[in-house]
Protein backbone atom coordinates (compact mmCIF):
# COMPACT_ATOMS: atom_id res chain seq x y z
CA UNK A 1 0.00 0.00 0.00
CA UNK A 2 1.39 3.38 -0.93
CA UNK A 3 2.68 6.07 2.12
CA UNK A 4 0.14 8.38 0.26
CA UNK A 5 -3.17 6.12 0.95
CA UNK A 6 -1.89 5.33 4.05
CA UNK A 7 -1.34 8.51 4.99
CA UNK A 8 -5.15 8.83 3.85
CA UNK A 9 -7.07 6.06 5.47
CA UNK A 10 -4.61 7.43 9.06
CA UNK A 11 -5.99 11.31 8.65
CA UNK A 12 -9.92 9.77 8.27
CA UNK A 13 -9.21 7.14 11.10
CA UNK A 14 -7.01 9.92 13.08
CA UNK A 15 -10.75 12.12 13.00
CA UNK A 16 -13.44 9.05 13.49
CA UNK A 17 -11.80 6.41 15.73
CA UNK A 18 -11.44 9.34 18.48
CA UNK A 19 -15.19 10.23 17.37
CA UNK A 20 -16.75 7.22 18.09
CA UNK A 21 -14.24 6.47 20.71
CA UNK A 22 -15.36 9.67 22.59
CA UNK A 23 -19.01 8.92 22.18
CA UNK A 24 -19.22 5.35 23.55
CA UNK A 25 -17.05 6.99 26.82
CA UNK A 26 -19.72 9.78 27.24
CA UNK A 27 -22.34 7.25 27.79
CA UNK A 28 -20.40 4.80 29.39
CA UNK A 29 -19.44 7.11 31.86
CA UNK A 30 -22.75 8.90 32.09
CA UNK A 31 -24.09 5.92 33.00
CA UNK A 32 -21.44 4.73 35.55
CA UNK A 33 -21.78 8.16 37.22
CA UNK A 34 -25.69 8.15 37.40
CA UNK A 35 -25.48 4.61 39.43
CA UNK A 36 -22.73 6.38 41.60
CA UNK A 37 -25.46 8.69 42.67
CA UNK A 38 -27.26 6.10 43.60
CA UNK A 39 -30.41 7.87 41.83
CA UNK A 40 -30.87 4.91 39.08
CA UNK A 41 -34.47 3.98 40.81
CA UNK A 42 -35.66 7.33 40.50
CA UNK A 43 -35.75 6.61 36.79
CA UNK A 44 -35.69 3.14 34.60
CA UNK A 45 -32.89 4.77 31.99
CA UNK A 46 -30.25 7.41 31.57
CA UNK A 47 -31.51 11.19 31.38
CA UNK A 48 -28.12 12.45 29.67
CA UNK A 49 -29.44 16.19 29.68
CA UNK A 50 -28.99 15.64 33.29
CA UNK A 51 -25.79 13.73 33.23
CA UNK A 52 -24.10 16.70 31.28
CA UNK A 53 -25.76 19.88 32.27
CA UNK A 54 -28.01 19.32 35.62
CA UNK A 55 -28.24 22.83 36.51
CA UNK A 56 -29.57 23.99 33.42
CA UNK A 57 -32.13 20.64 32.93
CA UNK A 58 -33.23 21.08 36.55
CA UNK A 59 -34.45 24.87 36.01
CA UNK A 60 -36.37 23.97 33.08
CA UNK A 61 -37.98 21.04 34.36
CA UNK A 62 -38.68 23.41 37.71
CA UNK A 63 -39.98 26.13 35.83
CA UNK A 64 -42.95 23.90 33.84
CA UNK A 65 -43.83 22.27 37.08
CA UNK A 66 -44.22 25.75 38.57
CA UNK A 67 -46.48 26.54 36.21
CA UNK A 68 -48.40 23.28 36.15
CA UNK A 69 -49.18 24.24 39.77
CA UNK A 70 -50.11 28.07 39.63
CA UNK A 71 -52.63 27.13 37.19
CA UNK A 72 -53.51 23.98 39.07
CA UNK A 73 -54.33 26.31 42.07
CA UNK A 74 -56.29 28.57 39.83
CA UNK A 75 -59.10 25.90 40.09
CA UNK A 76 -57.97 24.39 43.36
CA UNK A 77 -56.67 26.69 46.14
CA UNK A 78 -55.40 23.91 48.20
CA UNK A 79 -54.95 21.26 45.07
CA UNK A 80 -51.00 21.23 47.25
CA UNK A 81 -53.07 19.45 50.02
CA UNK A 82 -54.09 16.62 47.89
CA UNK A 83 -51.50 13.79 48.10
CA UNK A 84 -52.67 12.20 44.83
CA UNK A 85 -51.78 15.06 43.05
CA UNK A 86 -47.81 15.40 44.56
CA UNK A 87 -47.82 11.86 43.64
CA UNK A 88 -48.58 12.68 40.07
CA UNK A 89 -46.19 15.55 40.08
CA UNK A 90 -43.57 12.99 41.51
CA UNK A 91 -44.06 10.58 38.83
CA UNK A 92 -43.65 13.30 36.17
CA UNK A 93 -40.19 14.28 37.54
CA UNK A 94 -38.71 11.36 38.35
CA UNK A 95 -37.66 10.87 34.85
CA UNK A 96 -34.95 13.73 35.81
CA UNK A 97 -33.83 12.03 39.05
CA UNK A 98 -35.40 14.23 41.19
CA UNK A 99 -38.31 14.51 43.58
CA UNK A 100 -40.84 16.35 45.59
CA UNK A 101 -41.39 17.58 49.45
CA UNK A 102 -43.29 19.19 50.93
CA UNK A 103 -43.70 20.75 54.38
CA UNK A 104 -46.37 21.83 56.82
CA UNK A 105 -45.24 24.05 59.54
CA UNK A 106 -41.96 22.30 60.60
CA UNK A 107 -43.56 18.71 59.92
CA UNK A 108 -43.13 16.88 56.56
CA UNK A 109 -46.06 16.87 54.99
CA UNK A 110 -45.18 14.40 51.73
CA UNK A 111 -42.08 12.70 50.77
CA UNK A 112 -41.99 9.57 48.78
CA UNK A 113 -38.64 8.35 49.80
CA UNK A 114 -38.05 9.94 54.04
CA UNK A 115 -34.37 8.49 53.52
CA UNK A 116 -33.39 10.29 51.08
CA UNK A 117 -34.69 12.97 52.49
CA UNK A 118 -32.81 13.23 55.08
CA UNK A 119 -29.76 14.43 53.32
CA UNK A 120 -30.88 17.54 52.47
CA UNK A 121 -34.07 18.61 54.96
CA UNK A 122 -31.68 20.50 57.06
CA UNK A 123 -30.40 22.67 54.22
CA UNK A 124 -33.82 23.12 52.39
CA UNK A 125 -34.57 27.17 53.30
CA UNK A 126 -37.66 28.25 55.50
CA UNK A 127 -41.17 29.04 54.81
CA UNK A 128 -40.77 32.90 53.52
CA UNK A 129 -36.83 32.83 52.44
CA UNK A 130 -38.09 34.37 49.31
CA UNK A 131 -35.37 32.66 47.18
CA UNK A 132 -35.76 33.25 43.46
CA UNK A 133 -35.16 30.56 40.76
CA UNK A 134 -32.64 27.41 41.95
CA UNK A 135 -30.99 27.05 45.37
CA UNK A 136 -27.93 25.30 46.08
CA UNK A 137 -27.38 23.19 48.79
CA UNK A 138 -24.18 23.10 50.81
CA UNK A 139 -24.27 19.20 49.83
CA UNK A 140 -24.71 20.48 46.11
CA UNK A 141 -28.37 19.69 46.23
CA UNK A 142 -30.60 21.50 43.26
CA UNK A 143 -34.00 22.86 44.75
CA UNK A 144 -36.43 25.22 43.70
CA UNK A 145 -38.98 26.38 46.50
CA UNK A 146 -42.57 27.13 46.18
CA UNK A 147 -44.62 28.34 49.15
CA UNK A 148 -48.10 28.47 49.82
CA UNK A 149 -51.08 28.35 52.71
CA UNK A 150 -53.01 25.15 53.79
CA UNK A 151 -56.53 25.50 54.03
CA UNK A 152 -56.10 25.71 57.92
CA UNK A 153 -53.96 28.48 57.50
CA UNK A 154 -50.70 26.79 58.40
CA UNK A 155 -47.32 27.77 56.28
CA UNK A 156 -46.14 25.43 53.91
CA UNK A 157 -43.56 24.79 51.62
CA UNK A 158 -43.29 22.30 48.07
CA UNK A 159 -39.58 21.73 47.76
CA UNK A 160 -38.68 20.34 44.17
CA UNK A 161 -34.92 18.69 44.77
CA UNK A 162 -32.44 17.64 42.48
CA UNK A 163 -31.47 13.80 43.45
CA UNK A 164 -28.19 14.64 41.15
CA UNK A 165 -25.51 16.42 42.99
CA UNK A 166 -23.79 19.27 40.86
CA UNK A 167 -20.29 17.56 41.58
CA UNK A 168 -21.46 15.31 38.64
CA UNK A 169 -20.87 17.88 35.58
CA UNK A 170 -17.25 18.24 37.51
CA UNK A 171 -16.43 14.78 37.74
CA UNK A 172 -18.18 14.07 33.65
CA UNK A 173 -15.60 16.29 32.59
CA UNK A 174 -12.50 14.71 34.57
CA UNK A 175 -13.31 11.87 33.52
CA UNK A 176 -13.86 12.24 29.59
CA UNK A 177 -10.88 14.24 29.84
CA UNK A 178 -9.09 11.01 31.03
CA UNK A 179 -11.02 9.03 28.92
CA UNK A 180 -9.84 11.38 25.76
CA UNK A 181 -5.91 11.77 26.53
CA UNK A 182 -6.37 7.57 26.49
CA UNK A 183 -8.41 7.77 23.23
CA UNK A 184 -5.67 9.89 21.65
CA UNK A 185 -2.81 7.65 22.63
CA UNK A 186 -4.55 4.82 21.98
CA UNK A 187 -5.09 5.59 18.17
CA UNK A 188 -2.07 7.37 17.62
CA UNK A 189 -0.11 3.71 19.27
CA UNK A 190 -2.20 1.87 16.78
CA UNK A 191 -1.68 4.16 13.46
CA UNK A 192 1.82 5.07 14.19
CA UNK A 193 2.72 1.65 14.51
CA UNK A 194 0.58 0.70 11.33
CA UNK A 195 2.26 3.09 9.38
CA UNK A 196 5.93 2.72 10.93
CA UNK A 197 7.77 0.45 8.41
CA UNK A 198 7.46 3.53 6.07
CA UNK A 199 10.71 4.92 8.15
CA UNK A 200 12.97 2.41 9.17
CA UNK A 201 15.56 2.95 6.09
CA UNK A 202 15.80 6.46 6.41
CA UNK A 203 15.66 5.69 10.54
CA UNK A 204 18.67 3.49 9.97
CA UNK A 205 20.33 6.02 7.86
CA UNK A 206 20.10 8.38 10.35
CA UNK A 207 21.17 6.01 13.10
CA UNK A 208 24.50 5.77 10.96
CA UNK A 209 24.47 9.29 10.84
CA UNK A 210 24.20 9.68 14.77
CA UNK A 211 26.53 7.40 15.36
CA UNK A 212 29.37 9.98 13.71
CA UNK A 213 28.39 12.22 15.37
CA UNK A 214 28.92 10.47 18.26
CA UNK A 215 32.47 9.89 16.77
CA UNK A 216 33.08 13.31 16.59
CA UNK A 217 32.86 13.34 13.15
CA UNK A 218 31.10 16.37 12.33
CA UNK A 219 32.01 16.23 8.34
CA UNK A 220 29.43 13.08 7.24
CA UNK A 221 26.57 14.33 4.97
CA UNK A 222 23.38 11.94 5.00
CA UNK A 223 22.86 10.24 1.48
CA UNK A 224 21.64 13.42 -0.98
CA UNK A 225 18.66 11.29 -3.14
CA UNK A 226 16.76 11.65 0.03
CA UNK A 227 16.95 14.92 1.00
CA UNK A 228 14.02 15.94 -0.89
CA UNK A 229 11.70 13.35 0.41
CA UNK A 230 8.53 15.07 2.66
CA UNK A 231 8.70 14.69 6.18
CA UNK A 232 12.24 12.63 5.40
CA UNK A 233 14.06 15.07 3.80
CA UNK A 234 12.42 17.56 6.95
CA UNK A 235 14.30 14.73 9.24
CA UNK A 236 17.63 15.18 7.60
CA UNK A 237 17.49 18.99 6.73
CA UNK A 238 17.10 18.78 10.96
CA UNK A 239 20.05 16.55 10.73
CA UNK A 240 22.15 18.46 8.69
CA UNK A 241 21.30 21.59 10.63
CA UNK A 242 22.27 20.16 14.27
CA UNK A 243 25.48 18.74 12.59
CA UNK A 244 26.52 22.47 11.55
CA UNK A 245 25.60 23.58 14.58
CA UNK A 246 27.96 21.34 16.33
CA UNK A 247 30.88 21.73 14.27
CA UNK A 248 30.52 25.16 14.85
CA UNK A 249 30.48 24.47 18.93
CA UNK A 250 33.40 22.75 18.30
CA UNK A 251 35.45 24.79 16.49
CA UNK A 252 34.62 27.59 19.03
CA UNK A 253 35.72 24.99 21.56
CA UNK A 254 39.37 25.20 19.54
CA UNK A 255 39.00 28.97 19.31
CA UNK A 256 38.73 29.07 23.29
CA UNK A 257 41.42 26.53 23.78
CA UNK A 258 43.72 29.03 21.49
CA UNK A 259 42.50 31.74 23.53
CA UNK A 260 43.41 30.56 26.14
CA UNK A 261 47.24 29.37 25.06
CA UNK A 262 47.44 33.10 23.84
CA UNK A 263 46.39 34.73 27.21
CA UNK A 264 48.85 32.42 29.12
CA UNK A 265 51.51 33.71 26.68
CA UNK A 266 50.58 37.52 27.49
CA UNK A 267 50.24 37.25 30.96
CA UNK A 268 53.78 35.54 30.71
CA UNK A 269 55.41 37.92 28.21
CA UNK A 270 54.02 40.82 30.50
CA UNK A 271 55.02 39.41 33.65
CA UNK A 272 58.63 39.07 32.46
CA UNK A 273 59.07 42.92 31.98
CA UNK A 274 58.11 43.65 35.76
CA UNK A 275 59.86 41.12 36.71
CA UNK A 276 63.42 42.05 35.15
CA UNK A 277 63.05 45.24 36.54
CA UNK A 278 62.32 44.39 39.83
CA UNK A 279 65.17 41.79 39.63
CA UNK A 280 67.52 44.84 38.31
CA UNK A 281 66.42 47.60 40.55
CA UNK A 282 66.69 45.19 43.77
CA UNK A 283 70.07 44.10 42.24
CA UNK A 284 71.48 47.35 42.33
CA UNK A 285 70.44 48.09 45.55
CA UNK A 286 72.19 44.44 47.00
CA UNK A 287 75.39 45.95 44.97
CA UNK A 288 75.33 49.62 46.27
CA UNK A 289 74.41 51.38 42.88
CA UNK A 290 71.84 53.56 44.58
CA UNK A 291 74.03 55.62 46.72
CA UNK A 292 71.98 58.68 47.92
CA UNK A 293 68.79 58.06 49.66
CA UNK A 294 67.31 60.04 47.13
CA UNK A 295 68.06 57.42 44.19
CA UNK A 296 67.53 54.34 46.95
CA UNK A 297 64.12 55.69 47.47
CA UNK A 298 63.64 56.09 43.87
CA UNK A 299 64.71 52.38 42.98
CA UNK A 300 62.36 51.07 46.06
CA UNK A 301 59.05 52.95 44.06
CA UNK A 302 59.87 51.81 41.05
CA UNK A 303 59.75 48.32 42.77
CA UNK A 304 56.70 48.74 44.45
CA UNK A 305 55.34 50.11 41.01
CA UNK A 306 56.45 46.65 39.10
CA UNK A 307 54.92 44.68 41.89
CA UNK A 308 51.55 46.38 41.38
CA UNK A 309 51.87 45.49 38.12
CA UNK A 310 52.27 42.09 38.25
CA UNK A 311 49.20 41.79 40.93
CA UNK A 312 46.62 43.39 38.63
CA UNK A 313 48.14 40.84 35.80
CA UNK A 314 47.55 37.82 38.52
CA UNK A 315 43.97 39.76 39.49
CA UNK A 316 42.84 40.00 35.65
CA UNK A 317 43.56 36.56 35.19
CA UNK A 318 41.63 35.32 38.61
CA UNK A 319 38.85 37.52 37.59
CA UNK A 320 38.77 35.53 34.01
CA UNK A 321 38.65 32.62 35.25
CA UNK A 322 35.46 33.36 37.23
CA UNK A 323 34.10 35.19 33.93
CA UNK A 324 34.70 32.25 31.78
CA UNK A 325 33.01 30.09 34.33
CA UNK A 326 30.03 31.82 35.35
CA UNK A 327 30.52 32.32 38.61
CA UNK A 328 31.71 36.39 39.44
CA UNK A 329 30.21 37.07 43.37
CA UNK A 330 28.35 39.69 43.46
CA UNK A 331 27.27 41.67 46.75
CA UNK A 332 24.74 43.95 45.61
CA UNK A 333 23.70 47.26 47.92
CA UNK A 334 22.43 50.49 47.81
CA UNK A 335 24.97 52.76 46.76
CA UNK A 336 24.40 57.06 46.80
CA UNK A 337 25.53 57.97 43.32
CA UNK A 338 27.51 61.63 44.67
CA UNK A 339 28.65 59.34 47.62
CA UNK A 340 30.24 56.24 46.11
CA UNK A 341 31.90 58.09 42.70
CA UNK A 342 33.28 61.00 45.37
CA UNK A 343 35.20 58.48 46.91
CA UNK A 344 36.22 56.23 43.86
CA UNK A 345 37.20 59.69 42.42
CA UNK A 346 39.25 60.57 45.36
CA UNK A 347 41.00 57.54 45.32
CA UNK A 348 41.68 57.40 41.21
CA UNK A 349 42.84 60.94 41.48
CA UNK A 350 45.96 60.87 43.82
CA UNK A 351 46.78 57.85 41.74
CA UNK A 352 46.61 59.99 38.16
CA UNK A 353 47.90 63.00 40.27
CA UNK A 354 51.02 60.60 40.84
CA UNK A 355 51.44 59.63 36.84
CA UNK A 356 51.02 63.44 36.45
CA UNK A 357 47.42 62.92 34.73
CA UNK A 358 44.76 65.85 35.19
CA UNK A 359 41.63 64.78 36.34
CA UNK A 360 38.28 66.63 35.88
CA UNK A 361 34.64 65.02 37.74
CA UNK A 362 31.40 66.40 37.40
CA UNK A 363 27.98 64.78 39.01
CA UNK A 364 24.72 66.24 37.49
CA UNK A 365 22.52 63.77 39.17
CA UNK A 366 20.24 64.70 42.00
CA UNK A 367 21.66 64.11 45.47
CA UNK A 368 19.41 61.14 46.69
CA UNK A 369 20.43 58.95 43.56
CA UNK A 370 20.82 55.45 43.92
CA UNK A 371 21.82 52.41 42.42
CA UNK A 372 21.82 48.64 43.20
CA UNK A 373 25.22 47.55 42.83
CA UNK A 374 28.22 45.41 43.53
CA UNK A 375 30.91 48.63 45.17
CA UNK A 376 33.90 46.33 44.96
CA UNK A 377 32.62 45.21 40.76
CA UNK A 378 32.35 48.56 40.14
CA UNK A 379 35.21 50.14 41.31
CA UNK A 380 37.06 47.47 39.78
CA UNK A 381 35.16 48.85 36.17
CA UNK A 382 36.17 52.53 36.97
CA UNK A 383 39.88 51.23 37.37
CA UNK A 384 40.00 49.02 34.08
CA UNK A 385 38.86 52.12 31.79
CA UNK A 386 40.50 54.65 33.76
CA UNK A 387 44.22 52.31 34.14
CA UNK A 388 43.55 51.50 30.13
CA UNK A 389 42.89 55.42 29.02
CA UNK A 390 46.31 56.28 31.17
CA UNK A 391 48.20 53.44 29.51
CA UNK A 392 46.94 54.89 25.66
CA UNK A 393 47.59 58.08 27.03
CA UNK A 394 50.79 58.63 24.97
CA UNK A 395 51.34 61.95 26.57
CA UNK A 396 55.09 62.58 28.61
CA UNK A 397 54.53 66.44 28.60
CA UNK A 398 52.09 66.41 31.86
CA UNK A 399 48.94 67.29 29.83
CA UNK A 400 47.55 64.19 29.89
CA UNK A 401 43.74 64.54 30.59
CA UNK A 402 40.73 62.19 31.98
CA UNK A 403 37.13 63.78 32.62
CA UNK A 404 34.65 61.55 34.79
CA UNK A 405 31.01 62.70 34.20
CA UNK A 406 27.82 61.22 35.81
CA UNK A 407 24.98 61.88 33.85
CA UNK A 408 20.92 62.06 34.75
CA UNK A 409 18.84 60.10 32.50
CA UNK A 410 15.42 59.77 34.08
CA UNK A 411 15.27 56.12 34.73
CA UNK A 412 18.95 55.52 35.13
CA UNK A 413 22.67 57.11 35.09
CA UNK A 414 25.05 57.35 32.62
CA UNK A 415 29.04 57.39 33.35
CA UNK A 416 31.50 58.95 30.45
CA UNK A 417 35.06 58.19 31.25
CA UNK A 418 37.08 60.75 28.08
CA UNK A 419 40.49 60.80 27.59
CA UNK A 420 42.92 63.07 25.41
CA UNK A 421 44.50 60.36 24.30
CA UNK A 422 45.43 58.64 20.75
CA UNK A 423 41.98 57.42 20.08
CA UNK A 424 40.55 53.80 18.96
CA UNK A 425 40.66 53.55 14.82
CA UNK A 426 36.92 53.43 13.90
CA UNK A 427 37.49 49.79 12.51
CA UNK A 428 38.23 48.95 16.26
CA UNK A 429 36.19 50.26 18.04
CA UNK A 430 33.45 46.96 17.34
CA UNK A 431 35.80 44.97 19.21
CA UNK A 432 37.74 46.12 21.96
CA UNK A 433 35.41 44.52 23.99
CA UNK A 434 36.26 41.46 23.39
CA UNK A 435 38.95 39.08 24.97
CA UNK A 436 42.16 39.28 24.15
CA UNK A 437 41.92 41.82 21.58
CA UNK A 438 44.39 44.44 21.31
CA UNK A 439 44.36 47.47 19.07
CA UNK A 440 48.07 47.36 19.25
CA UNK A 441 48.89 43.35 18.47
CA UNK A 442 52.64 43.57 18.50
CA UNK A 443 54.05 42.04 22.10
CA UNK A 444 56.73 44.84 21.26
CA UNK A 445 53.82 47.35 22.68
CA UNK A 446 55.26 49.44 25.62
CA UNK A 447 51.38 49.51 26.89
CA UNK A 448 51.44 45.47 27.34
CA UNK A 449 48.09 44.21 29.04
CA UNK A 450 46.74 40.76 28.62
CA UNK A 451 43.70 41.88 26.55
CA UNK A 452 40.91 41.21 28.46
CA UNK A 453 40.13 44.32 30.88
CA UNK A 454 37.63 45.54 28.80
CA UNK A 455 35.91 42.32 28.22
CA UNK A 456 35.72 42.04 32.42
CA UNK A 457 34.54 45.31 32.39
CA UNK A 458 31.75 44.56 29.94
CA UNK A 459 30.50 41.73 31.44
CA UNK A 460 30.33 43.16 34.96
CA UNK A 461 28.29 46.07 33.68
CA UNK A 462 25.95 43.36 31.97
CA UNK A 463 25.52 41.30 35.16
CA UNK A 464 24.37 44.81 36.63
CA UNK A 465 21.88 45.32 33.82
CA UNK A 466 23.60 47.78 32.18
CA UNK A 467 25.36 48.53 28.78
CA UNK A 468 28.67 49.52 27.78
CA UNK A 469 30.10 51.29 24.02
CA UNK A 470 32.47 53.48 22.92
CA UNK A 471 33.33 56.56 20.93
CA UNK A 472 36.34 57.82 19.86
CA UNK A 473 38.10 59.40 17.26
CA UNK A 474 41.97 59.29 16.11
CA UNK A 475 44.36 61.87 17.43
CA UNK A 476 41.87 63.61 19.64
CA UNK A 477 40.76 60.29 22.64
CA UNK A 478 38.39 58.06 23.62
CA UNK A 479 35.28 58.34 26.05
CA UNK A 480 33.79 54.92 27.29
CA UNK A 481 30.07 55.26 28.16
CA UNK A 482 28.32 53.04 30.38
CA UNK A 483 24.31 52.74 31.93
CA UNK A 484 23.28 51.31 35.42
CA UNK A 485 19.64 51.52 36.53
CA UNK A 486 18.23 54.17 39.45
CA UNK A 487 17.07 52.30 42.51
CA UNK A 488 13.58 52.27 42.51
CA UNK A 489 12.18 51.76 46.50
CA UNK A 490 9.66 49.18 47.29
CA UNK A 491 8.11 48.30 50.20
CA UNK A 492 10.17 45.20 50.92
CA UNK A 493 13.40 45.81 49.52
CA UNK A 494 16.21 44.21 51.64
CA UNK A 495 19.17 46.35 52.51
CA UNK A 496 21.78 44.06 50.75
CA UNK A 497 21.68 40.83 49.19
CA UNK A 498 24.85 38.71 47.91
CA UNK A 499 24.40 36.46 44.92
CA UNK A 500 26.36 34.46 42.85
CA UNK A 501 25.84 35.11 39.23
CA UNK A 502 25.49 31.53 37.26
Amino acid sequence: MRFRTKLLITSLAIVFIPIILAIGSYLAIGRYLVYEQQVQELSGGVDYSMVSDPSETFARMADEISQDIELARLVNQFILEDKTFLENLDSRIAGKYSYILVMKGDEVYYVANMDRAEEVIDELPAFGTDIQGIYYTSSKHLVKQIDFYYSTGEEGSLYLISGIRTVLTSSLMIYMSIAIVLILLITSVLLTTWIGNSFFKPIDELNIAMQHIQDGNFDYMLPTDVKEKGEIGAMYRNYEDMRLRLKESADEKIEREKQNKELISNISHDLKTPITAIKGYSQGLLEGVATSPEKQMKYIKIINNKANDMNNLINELTLYSSIDNNRIPYNFVKLNIGDYFGDCIEEIGADLESKSVKLNYSNLTQPNTQIVADPEQIKRVINNIVNNSVKYLDRDDGTGQIDIRILDEIDSIRVELEDNGKGIAQKDIPNIFDRFYRTDASRNSKQGGSGIGLSIVKKIIEDHGGYIWATSHEGEGTCMHFVLRKYVEYADSSEAVTIEHE
